[in-house]
């Protein structure tokens, strides 16, 4: 993990899980990142995660290791309702990407140089363009869409080099982005990276948003449901109570584990004498 992302992770404060969830308010939020890309050095890669998520690293090791490095933001009333049974109150915000992206491209005054993977080459490219209206002083480039060669993107990497980047999007689902983000994306490639899950297909229009009223009641998994019934009922009809029995569980033994840690913690050993060198 290279400073910038350390630094990242230390300042999120409340863990569900154990995973650390960033927990700043809206615009504490806006600030903290702007000034992380105006770092002179190192890399953050950003995260958002919901319920659904959560529940993929309790069986995904690869993919929790690497959230464990990212700096992670609260989407989804799931991760409010976890952490007021966890820590007594609701996230301060829910800074999900469909939201939070474009008001950070909107916050950075400081023109960028912006790269954008993933999705069906017409969407990527349609939401390409509608960000270019929504903040005309950056620069957005189309690096590739999502349906490049896995195994070997050399291509794709190569593209990225070139472009000399200060913001990296990917959206390609998780938790295949995050995966081939840590994988594939160095350090000199951007400042920051974004994993933003469906993103491209929102700011194209592809896929309509619910209506704000909806979106202000937190009931927007509502409205996708209606969308997409056939893809998305299990993640919401058996996801979500799944998850909230994880939490509970999560929390009745959570004292348990704290003592059991007290318990086995070994004494720690006397400290040496230091032996100078002689002459």
């Amino acid at each position: 993990m290279d400073l910038i992302a350390n630094f990242a992770v230390l300042a999120s404060r409340r863990t569900i899980f154990d995973l650390p969830v960033c927990d700043l308010g809206w615009d504490d939020a806006l600030v903290f990142i702007n000034e992380l890309i105006n770092m002179p050095v190192g890399q953050t890669s950003i995260s958002f995660v919901n319920a659904h998520n959560i529940l993929m690293t309790l069986r995904d090791e690869e993919y929790r290791d690497i959230l464990m490095q990212n700096l992670v933001l609260p989407d989804g009333i799931g991760l409010n309702i976890a952490s007021k049974i966890s820590h007594g109150s609701p996230f301060p915000a829910n800074l999900n990407g469909t939201d939070f992206v474009p008001a950070l491209l909107t916050f950075m005054e400081t023109p960028r140089r912006i790269g954008l993977i993933g999705g069906k080459p017409e969407v990527v490219e349609k939401a390409a363009a509608n960000f270019r209206r929504h903040a005309p002083w950056h620069q957005f480039i189309v690096i590739s869409d999502g349906y490049f060669d896995k195994e070997d993107p050399s291509e794709v990497t190569a593209e990225i080099e070139r472009q000399k980047l200060d913001i990296l999007i990917i959206g390609m689902g998780t938790p295949l982005q995050e995966k081939w983000a840590h994988k594939n994306v160095r350090a000199h490639h951007a400042r920051l990276v974004l994993t933003v899950g469906a993103l491209f297909d929102f700011v194209s229009g592809t896929v309509p948003r619910a209506p704000k009223t909806v979106r202000m009641m937190r009931m927007e998994w509502a409205y996708r449901l209606m969308q997409e019934p056939s893809r998305l009922w299990r993640r919401y009809m058996i996801g979500i109570p799944v998850f909230l029995y994880y939490v509970l569980q999560y929390r009745m033994h959570r004292h348990e584990r704290m003592l059991t840690r007290v318990e086995n913690r070994q004494p720690a050993p006397p400290p040496q004498k230091r032996i100078g060198r002689i002459g």
